[in-house]
């Protein structure tokens, strides 16, 4: 099975992401929601979950199971990753703003790759 680019970057994408978060969790802790317990322990799990994910996807025998673990973490997190652009609207932080905003509608093109490497692509 050869592995798609959008499946490629997703896997890195996921690999990176989950470096940052678990190198660097204060990054993210401005984007969490008040309602949210445990912050910097939401966000370390988060960045071990990106990471297996990510490794899961390059593998051809876990490519399908990631690609299911993929959609379910991308569609799991945008409740809240609209609840934190809502959040950071009622801040002063242009930049949190335009972060939060701007990688909502990026979540789309991340799950159709995480739906393509169901299928083993």
């Amino acid at each position: 099975m050869t592995l798609q680019r959008s499946t490629r970057f997703l896997a890195l994408g996921f690999l990176g992401s989950g470096a940052v978060h678990l190198a660097r969790p204060a990054v993210y802790e401005p984007m969490m929601p008040a309602w949210v317990p445990a912050h910097r322990e939401v966000i370390l799990g988060s960045g071990v979950a990106e990471i297996v994910l990510g490794l899961g996807l390059l593998a051809p025998p876990t490519r399908r199971l990631a690609g299911w673990g993929s959609v379910a973490l991308l569609l799991g997190v945008f409740p809240a990753n609209l609840k934190m652009a809502a959040d950071a609207m009622g801040t002063d932080n242009t930049a949190l703003k335009v972060g939060t905003v701007a990688r909502l509608p990026g979540q789309w093109p991340m799950v159709k790759a995480a739906l393509a490497a169901t299928r083993g692509d």
